[in-house]
Protein backbone atom coordinates (compact mmCIF):
# COMPACT_ATOMS: atom_id res chain seq x y z
CA UNK A 1 0.00 0.00 0.00
CA UNK A 2 1.27 3.54 -1.17
CA UNK A 3 0.23 6.84 0.25
CA UNK A 4 1.38 10.26 -1.01
CA UNK A 5 4.02 12.19 1.21
CA UNK A 6 4.47 15.92 1.29
CA UNK A 7 6.60 16.26 -1.28
CA UNK A 8 3.86 15.25 -3.47
CA UNK A 9 5.79 11.46 -4.25
CA UNK A 10 4.45 8.37 -3.32
CA UNK A 11 5.99 6.53 -1.05
CA UNK A 12 5.01 2.61 0.73
CA UNK A 13 3.83 2.80 4.15
CA UNK A 14 6.61 2.46 6.50
CA UNK A 15 9.15 3.54 4.41
CA UNK A 16 10.67 7.18 4.98
CA UNK A 17 9.57 9.86 2.25
CA UNK A 18 11.86 10.08 -0.72
CA UNK A 19 13.61 13.34 -1.37
CA UNK A 20 12.68 15.16 -4.53
CA UNK A 21 14.89 16.39 -6.85
CA UNK A 22 14.90 19.88 -5.80
CA UNK A 23 15.14 18.63 -1.94
CA UNK A 24 18.09 16.57 -2.88
CA UNK A 25 19.89 20.08 -4.58
CA UNK A 26 19.28 22.10 -1.79
CA UNK A 27 20.60 19.76 0.87
CA UNK A 28 23.59 19.85 -1.51
CA UNK A 29 23.82 23.49 -1.35
CA UNK A 30 23.50 23.91 2.04
CA UNK A 31 25.94 20.71 3.39
CA UNK A 32 28.43 20.37 0.59
CA UNK A 33 30.06 23.86 1.15
CA UNK A 34 30.35 23.36 4.68
CA UNK A 35 32.33 20.06 4.32
CA UNK A 36 34.21 21.69 1.56
CA UNK A 37 35.59 24.52 3.93
CA UNK A 38 36.23 22.18 6.65
CA UNK A 39 37.99 19.94 4.57
CA UNK A 40 40.23 22.47 3.02
CA UNK A 41 40.88 24.08 6.45
CA UNK A 42 42.21 20.54 8.57
CA UNK A 43 44.25 20.00 4.88
CA UNK A 44 46.01 23.25 5.13
CA UNK A 45 45.93 22.84 9.36
CA UNK A 46 48.53 19.31 9.15
CA UNK A 47 50.26 20.58 6.19
CA UNK A 48 51.42 23.98 7.92
CA UNK A 49 50.14 24.04 11.83
CA UNK A 50 51.10 28.08 12.11
CA UNK A 51 47.67 28.29 9.72
CA UNK A 52 45.28 28.06 12.86
CA UNK A 53 47.42 30.69 15.02
CA UNK A 54 45.62 33.86 15.43
CA UNK A 55 47.68 36.00 13.91
CA UNK A 56 47.34 34.08 10.57
CA UNK A 57 43.53 33.43 11.27
CA UNK A 58 43.56 37.58 10.65
CA UNK A 59 45.80 37.42 7.73
CA UNK A 60 43.47 35.15 5.71
CA UNK A 61 40.39 36.72 7.18
CA UNK A 62 41.56 40.47 6.25
CA UNK A 63 42.85 39.03 2.73
CA UNK A 64 39.01 38.09 2.01
CA UNK A 65 37.54 41.90 2.90
CA UNK A 66 37.38 42.99 -0.58
CA UNK A 67 35.71 39.47 -2.09
CA UNK A 68 33.55 39.60 0.83
CA UNK A 69 32.02 43.06 0.19
CA UNK A 70 31.86 42.27 -4.06
CA UNK A 71 30.65 38.84 -3.50
CA UNK A 72 27.74 40.12 -1.21
CA UNK A 73 26.30 42.89 -3.50
CA UNK A 74 26.68 40.71 -6.43
CA UNK A 75 24.75 37.61 -4.94
CA UNK A 76 21.61 39.85 -4.27
CA UNK A 77 21.46 39.88 -8.27
CA UNK A 78 21.85 36.48 -8.51
CA UNK A 79 19.47 35.31 -6.43
CA UNK A 80 16.89 36.98 -8.23
CA UNK A 81 17.95 35.30 -11.12
CA UNK A 82 20.77 37.73 -12.61
CA UNK A 83 24.00 38.29 -12.59
CA UNK A 84 26.29 41.58 -12.20
CA UNK A 85 29.23 41.23 -14.60
CA UNK A 86 30.62 44.89 -13.87
CA UNK A 87 31.44 44.52 -10.08
CA UNK A 88 35.58 43.76 -10.05
CA UNK A 89 35.36 46.89 -13.13
CA UNK A 90 33.29 48.98 -10.89
CA UNK A 91 35.39 48.82 -8.21
CA UNK A 92 38.70 49.17 -10.23
CA UNK A 93 36.58 52.71 -11.29
CA UNK A 94 35.86 53.61 -7.52
CA UNK A 95 39.40 53.31 -7.13
CA UNK A 96 40.76 55.64 -9.48
CA UNK A 97 37.61 58.05 -8.08
CA UNK A 98 39.07 57.72 -4.75
CA UNK A 99 42.82 58.73 -5.52
CA UNK A 100 41.50 61.27 -7.89
CA UNK A 101 38.78 63.24 -5.45
CA UNK A 102 40.81 62.47 -1.98
CA UNK A 103 42.87 65.58 -2.37
CA UNK A 104 39.34 67.80 -2.53
CA UNK A 105 37.14 65.82 -0.82
CA UNK A 106 38.69 64.21 1.86
CA UNK A 107 37.04 61.82 3.86
CA UNK A 108 33.79 62.98 2.02
CA UNK A 109 35.89 60.62 -1.02
CA UNK A 110 34.03 57.51 0.90
CA UNK A 111 30.46 58.45 0.70
CA UNK A 112 30.50 59.95 -2.32
CA UNK A 113 32.14 57.44 -4.72
CA UNK A 114 29.60 54.71 -3.03
CA UNK A 115 27.11 56.91 -4.07
CA UNK A 116 28.60 56.78 -7.86
CA UNK A 117 28.67 52.71 -7.49
CA UNK A 118 25.31 52.94 -6.35
CA UNK A 119 24.01 55.41 -9.61
CA UNK A 120 25.78 52.88 -12.14
CA UNK A 121 23.79 49.98 -10.42
CA UNK A 122 20.66 51.78 -10.73
CA UNK A 123 21.66 52.58 -14.72
CA UNK A 124 22.88 48.65 -14.83
CA UNK A 125 19.50 47.92 -13.24
CA UNK A 126 17.44 50.43 -14.59
CA UNK A 127 18.53 49.25 -18.48
CA UNK A 128 17.86 45.68 -17.86
CA UNK A 129 14.35 46.19 -16.08
CA UNK A 130 12.96 48.74 -18.56
CA UNK A 131 14.91 47.66 -22.12
CA UNK A 132 14.05 44.03 -20.86
CA UNK A 133 17.93 43.55 -21.88
CA UNK A 134 19.46 40.06 -19.81
CA UNK A 135 21.51 41.22 -17.47
CA UNK A 136 24.65 39.40 -18.27
CA UNK A 137 24.63 41.61 -21.62
CA UNK A 138 24.04 45.19 -19.71
CA UNK A 139 26.46 43.98 -17.46
CA UNK A 140 29.02 42.55 -20.03
CA UNK A 141 28.68 46.12 -21.63
CA UNK A 142 28.67 47.85 -18.19
CA UNK A 143 32.16 46.12 -17.23
CA UNK A 144 33.53 47.66 -20.77
CA UNK A 145 32.11 51.10 -19.56
CA UNK A 146 33.83 51.14 -16.60
CA UNK A 147 36.95 49.79 -17.71
CA UNK A 148 36.77 52.14 -20.12
CA UNK A 149 36.41 55.20 -18.03
CA UNK A 150 38.96 54.17 -15.33
CA UNK A 151 41.64 54.20 -18.30
CA UNK A 152 40.58 57.63 -19.46
CA UNK A 153 40.12 58.86 -16.25
CA UNK A 154 43.85 57.73 -15.02
CA UNK A 155 45.41 57.64 -18.20
CA UNK A 156 46.24 54.31 -17.81
CA UNK A 157 48.15 54.60 -15.30
CA UNK A 158 48.23 53.74 -11.50
CA UNK A 159 47.71 57.05 -8.90
CA UNK A 160 49.32 57.20 -6.22
CA UNK A 161 47.54 58.20 -2.79
CA UNK A 162 49.03 59.80 0.43
CA UNK A 163 48.03 61.19 3.63
CA UNK A 164 45.62 59.61 6.46
CA UNK A 165 42.16 59.54 5.41
CA UNK A 166 41.91 55.89 4.96
CA UNK A 167 43.86 54.67 7.36
CA UNK A 168 40.59 53.35 9.74
CA UNK A 169 40.39 50.75 6.30
CA UNK A 170 44.24 49.25 7.35
CA UNK A 171 44.77 49.30 10.93
CA UNK A 172 44.63 46.75 14.22
CA UNK A 173 41.94 47.15 17.02
CA UNK A 174 41.95 45.80 20.03
CA UNK A 175 44.35 43.37 22.76
CA UNK A 176 43.43 40.85 19.84
CA UNK A 177 44.72 43.03 17.00
CA UNK A 178 41.84 42.85 14.70
CA UNK A 179 42.06 44.42 11.50
CA UNK A 180 39.74 46.73 10.88
CA UNK A 181 38.80 45.75 7.81
CA UNK A 182 37.87 42.70 8.70
CA UNK A 183 35.45 44.41 11.14
CA UNK A 184 34.04 46.19 8.04
CA UNK A 185 33.24 43.01 6.30
CA UNK A 186 31.72 41.91 9.55
CA UNK A 187 28.77 44.57 10.34
CA UNK A 188 28.44 44.74 6.20
CA UNK A 189 27.52 41.03 6.92
CA UNK A 190 25.61 41.40 9.61
CA UNK A 191 23.49 44.48 8.22
CA UNK A 192 22.77 42.17 5.23
CA UNK A 193 21.86 39.17 7.56
CA UNK A 194 19.87 41.51 9.18
CA UNK A 195 18.15 42.97 6.29
CA UNK A 196 17.15 39.70 4.51
CA UNK A 197 15.76 38.07 7.81
CA UNK A 198 14.11 40.59 9.49
CA UNK A 199 12.52 42.55 5.68
CA UNK A 200 10.48 40.84 3.14
CA UNK A 201 13.59 41.58 0.94
CA UNK A 202 14.75 38.22 1.01
CA UNK A 203 11.40 36.55 0.14
CA UNK A 204 10.96 39.01 -2.57
CA UNK A 205 14.16 37.84 -4.35
CA UNK A 206 14.03 34.06 -3.88
CA UNK A 207 10.50 34.36 -5.35
CA UNK A 208 11.66 36.55 -8.18
CA UNK A 209 14.70 33.59 -8.56
CA UNK A 210 12.19 30.89 -8.65
CA UNK A 211 9.12 32.14 -10.86
CA UNK A 212 9.32 35.97 -11.82
CA UNK A 213 6.17 35.33 -13.63
CA UNK A 214 4.39 33.63 -10.13
CA UNK A 215 6.02 36.58 -8.11
CA UNK A 216 4.28 39.50 -10.07
CA UNK A 217 0.77 37.37 -9.86
CA UNK A 218 1.77 37.03 -6.26
CA UNK A 219 1.76 41.22 -5.71
CA UNK A 220 5.89 41.15 -5.36
CA UNK A 221 7.26 44.77 -6.53
CA UNK A 222 9.94 42.59 -9.10
CA UNK A 223 11.22 45.61 -11.24
CA UNK A 224 11.74 47.69 -7.76
CA UNK A 225 13.30 44.01 -6.29
CA UNK A 226 15.46 43.68 -9.26
CA UNK A 227 16.80 47.31 -9.27
CA UNK A 228 17.63 47.98 -5.51
CA UNK A 229 19.70 44.90 -6.10
CA UNK A 230 21.96 46.49 -8.57
CA UNK A 231 22.35 49.36 -6.74
CA UNK A 232 23.02 47.53 -3.78
CA UNK A 233 25.83 45.72 -5.80
CA UNK A 234 26.83 48.74 -7.21
CA UNK A 235 27.42 50.43 -4.17
CA UNK A 236 29.57 47.31 -2.13
CA UNK A 237 31.74 47.55 -5.57
CA UNK A 238 32.17 51.20 -4.40
CA UNK A 239 33.07 50.82 -1.22
CA UNK A 240 35.13 47.88 -2.23
CA UNK A 241 37.26 50.27 -4.34
CA UNK A 242 37.51 52.54 -1.35
CA UNK A 243 38.68 49.43 0.34
CA UNK A 244 41.47 48.48 -2.09
CA UNK A 245 43.09 52.07 -1.89
CA UNK A 246 43.10 51.86 1.61
CA UNK A 247 45.28 49.35 1.55
CA UNK A 248 47.53 49.76 -1.67
CA UNK A 249 47.80 53.75 -1.36
CA UNK A 250 46.60 53.78 -5.15
CA UNK A 251 43.73 53.51 -7.44
CA UNK A 252 44.63 51.80 -10.77
CA UNK A 253 41.94 51.35 -13.77
CA UNK A 254 42.81 47.25 -13.38
CA UNK A 255 42.80 46.80 -9.50
CA UNK A 256 40.61 44.93 -9.01
CA UNK A 257 40.00 43.14 -12.20
CA UNK A 258 41.03 40.29 -11.20
CA UNK A 259 38.42 39.31 -8.30
CA UNK A 260 35.33 38.70 -10.76
CA UNK A 261 35.86 35.12 -11.35
CA UNK A 262 36.64 34.85 -7.54
CA UNK A 263 33.21 36.87 -6.58
CA UNK A 264 31.33 34.66 -9.06
CA UNK A 265 33.28 31.07 -7.93
CA UNK A 266 32.51 32.26 -4.03
CA UNK A 267 28.82 32.35 -4.51
CA UNK A 268 28.16 29.89 -6.42
CA UNK A 269 30.37 27.45 -4.35
CA UNK A 270 28.96 28.70 -1.43
CA UNK A 271 25.42 27.42 -2.62
CA UNK A 272 23.57 30.12 -4.27
CA UNK A 273 22.63 28.56 -6.69
CA UNK A 274 23.43 30.52 -9.82
CA UNK A 275 19.95 30.33 -11.52
CA UNK A 276 18.42 32.03 -8.35
CA UNK A 277 15.86 31.58 -5.75
CA UNK A 278 18.32 30.12 -3.52
CA UNK A 279 21.08 31.07 -1.32
CA UNK A 280 21.74 34.26 1.43
CA UNK A 281 24.57 36.27 2.90
CA UNK A 282 25.62 33.14 5.33
CA UNK A 283 26.79 31.03 2.03
CA UNK A 284 28.35 33.62 0.65
CA UNK A 285 30.11 34.14 3.64
CA UNK A 286 31.23 29.96 3.70
CA UNK A 287 31.74 30.88 -0.26
CA UNK A 288 34.32 33.23 0.32
CA UNK A 289 36.27 31.56 2.83
CA UNK A 290 36.64 28.54 0.59
CA UNK A 291 37.79 30.89 -1.90
CA UNK A 292 40.18 32.47 0.10
CA UNK A 293 41.36 29.13 2.03
CA UNK A 294 41.78 27.56 -1.31
CA UNK A 295 44.06 30.56 -2.14
CA UNK A 296 46.46 29.75 0.81
CA UNK A 297 46.36 25.66 0.38
CA UNK A 298 47.41 26.64 -3.39
CA UNK A 299 50.29 28.82 -2.03
CA UNK A 300 51.01 25.96 0.50
CA UNK A 301 51.45 23.00 -2.14
CA UNK A 302 53.71 25.84 -3.97
CA UNK A 303 51.26 26.21 -6.89
CA UNK A 304 52.38 29.89 -8.59
CA UNK A 305 49.44 31.98 -8.38
CA UNK A 306 49.19 32.65 -12.11
CA UNK A 307 47.51 28.94 -11.68
CA UNK A 308 44.73 30.48 -9.61
CA UNK A 309 42.50 31.66 -12.25
CA UNK A 310 42.66 28.25 -13.99
CA UNK A 311 41.37 26.67 -10.46
CA UNK A 312 38.52 29.41 -9.96
CA UNK A 313 37.31 28.38 -13.74
CA UNK A 314 37.26 25.16 -12.96
CA UNK A 315 35.71 25.90 -9.71
CA UNK A 316 32.61 27.51 -10.89
CA UNK A 317 32.01 24.88 -14.21
CA UNK A 318 32.27 22.37 -11.23
CA UNK A 319 30.10 24.13 -8.53
CA UNK A 320 27.50 25.16 -11.15
CA UNK A 321 27.05 21.30 -12.66
CA UNK A 322 26.46 20.16 -9.46
CA UNK A 323 23.91 22.77 -8.29
CA UNK A 324 22.14 24.20 -11.29
CA UNK A 325 18.33 24.22 -11.36
CA UNK A 326 17.93 22.39 -14.29
CA UNK A 327 13.83 22.47 -14.44
CA UNK A 328 14.36 26.22 -14.96
CA UNK A 329 16.59 25.61 -18.52
CA UNK A 330 14.53 23.25 -20.21
CA UNK A 331 16.51 23.60 -23.22
CA UNK A 332 20.55 24.39 -22.68
CA UNK A 333 21.45 26.98 -25.22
Amino acid sequence: MSVTDKTGTFARLGEPPRLTQTTRRQLLLTVMPVIVLAALVAAIAIANPNFLRPLSIWTVLDSAVPLMILASGAMLVILCGGIDLSVAALASMASVLVALWIPVLGPWVVPVVVLVGALAGLLQGAIHVVAQIPSFLVTLGGLAVWSGIALVASGASTIGVSGSTLDWTFTRVGPWRIPSAVLIAAAIVVVFALVLTFTPVRRWLISIGSSEPAALMAGVPVAQTKIAAFVVSGACAGFAGVMLVGRTYSGAPSLADSLLLPVVAAIVVGGTAITGGFGGIGRTVIGVLIITVLRVGLSVAGVDSSYEQIFYGVLVIAAVALTIDRSKLPFVK
